[in-house]
């Protein structure tokens, strides 16, 4: 059944972000900020051996730039903020890191190459076993995250569906696989997002990172095309 994938991932993050939000609250403050520290430096591992994927430096390069001019000047950062204020408003519940924790878990969650591949294949009627294997990675992350930044992680699951579920029936509809090619450039820009992430994981900068999710669509086009 398509989106299955999606669903169980939804479950596993709304679960492990449930247990690390809970947890968080009870332990010490050097306690959360070396999970923290761990978390930053673990994204930018990951970051840089997904950015390693591409083949065209220049092109990645490009895609990086004009994605972020595009980010910058639709506030795609500032809208999530936005958006994840208005869900604290409404539910009045966690705390003052509540918006962050949303937008940064959904990056995390959303910019490797398993969420592209994962998705195609399912919408294809592969298989959904690459997403039921990130559904167990992103359950563990999300207690690890939640346990610093708190409830917000939780509701990256409603940007999460809307992408991943969304690549999933697009993938379905259009009927033909997508080249590895295609994913690899996509996975490059989306390990250039998180590098920046880990900068901002690691208190080092505020980057606005939010704002390259552009990026994505243009390494993805630029490969296709060229």
């Amino acid at each position: 059944m398509i989106l299955q994938g999606t669903a169980l991932n939804i479950l596993t993050i709304l679960a492990g972000g449930t247990l690390g939000a809970l947890a968080g609250s009870k332990l010490q403050t050097r306690f959360t900020e070396a999970a923290f520290r761990a978390i930053g430096l673990f994204t930018l591992v990951l970051g840089m051996s997904m950015a390693m994927q591409t083949s065209r430096l220049l092109m990645l390069a490009f895609s990086c730039i004009a994605g972020s001019l595009a980010g910058e000047a639709m506030d795609i950062d500032g809208a999530l903020l936005r958006f994840g204020g208005f869900v604290k408003s409404r539910i009045r519940v966690g705390g003052a890191r509540f918006s962050e924790g949303m937008v940064a878990a959904f990056l995390l969650f959303c910019m490797g190459s398993v969420t592209v591949l994962g998705a195609v294949q399912e919408g294809m009627g592969s298989s959904s076993e690459l997403l039921f294997t990130k559904s167990l990675m992103d359950g563990v992350a999300a207690a690890m995250l939640a346990s610093v930044l708190g409830w917000g992680v939780l509701f990256s699951v409603i940007p999460l569906a809307v992408y991943q579920g969304g690549l999933t029936i697009l993938a379905g509809a259009a009927g033909s696989s997508l080249p590895m090619e295609v994913v690899n450039e996509v996975s490059a820009a989306g390990g250039v997002m998180l590098l920046g992430l880990g900068i901002e994981l690691l208190g080092i900068r505020k980057l606005k990172i939010a704002n390259m999710l552009p990026a994505l669509v243009i390494a993805g086009v630029l490969e296709a095309v060229f």
